[in-house]
């Protein structure tokens, strides 16, 4: 519930950002450069006058967008790959999971560097890459649940009165398989908003001016004995969000997994 309420707060925030602060998140103003926190600025400005508290809240709108289209495309690979692979089995299941296993072999954020140096830095790069990065996490964990739920006699009886594979698997099989998909989607999403931050610190994600948190951790880093402020409250959005969100994956765990209820 806790992990709800932030995530909540974080969202209408973000919805109400042009409500909740007058300042432009991409207006410069000299005069205004890197004051500390005050009743005009609370969170204080940057480098270039801008309002960091502006920036941080339509910074919010870019990480949580990246995070969700990252696993909405993680989920779009890796469920596939997975429900093929549990359902059929055989050499379509050998050479999918030799696949997957290819892609494990690299660490994910790895892996995510490698797709945007290939393709560029870019925001848009960066949402494909952490995607990508992710899917064999989501295709390992649907097999295994097709594997646990193919032997049922509905799946059986769908076979028997001849149903095709492909309606099988989408109306008999993957109703089954949603609660891990929704859990592991949860869970996924403060992963990928880390990911795409760390991306974007390193300069491969959204692209100065946009205002997103890991590139506001990186405008910050040259100012943390002078301007402390400019890195520290956008690392601390991070912190907060990625709790919230890992908290409510956890208690949707414990809600959607029968062995847990009892």
């Amino acid at each position: 519930m806790l992990g709800g309420v932030l995530l909540v707060l974080v969202i209408v925030a973000t919805l109400l950002a042009p409500l909740l602060t007058p300042y432009n998140p991409l207006a410069l103003s000299p005069t205004d450069r890197m004051l500390p926190p005050g009743p005009h600025h609370l969170l204080g400005t940057d480098e270039f006058g801008r309002d960091v508290l502006t920036r941080i809240l339509f910074g919010a709108r870019t990480s949580l967008r990246t995070g969700l289209v990252a696993v909405s495309l993680a989920i779009v690979i890796g469920v596939p790959m997975g429900l093929a692979s549990g359902f059929y089995g055989g050499l379509i299941d050998r050479l999918l999971m030799r696949l997957v296993d290819l892609m494990l072999t690299f660490p994910g954020i790895l892996l995510a560097l490698v797709i945007v140096a290939i393709l560029g830095p870019s925001l848009f790069n960066a949402m494909l890459a952490v995607g990508i990065s992710a899917s064999p996490t989501y295709a390992r964990v649907v097999r295994s649940s097709v594997l646990s739920t193919k032997p049922h006699f509905f799946v059986e009886a769908a076979q028997a009165i001849g149903c095709r594979n492909w309606r099988i698997m989408l109306r008999h099989i993957l109703p089954n398989v949603v609660a891990p998909i929704v859990v592991l989607g949860t869970l996924g999403v403060a992963g990928a908003i880390i990911a795409a931050a760390a991306l974007s610190f390193l300069g491969l994600g959204a692209q100065p001016p946009e205002p997103e948190w890991g590139a506001l951790l990186s405008e910050g880093r040259n100012f943390l004995l002078d301007a402390w402020w400019i890195a520290t409250f956008p690392g601390l959005a991070i912190m907060v969000t990625v709790l919230a969100i890992n908290l409510l994956g956890d208690g949707l765990r414990d809600v959607l997994d029968p062995q847990l209820r009892t």
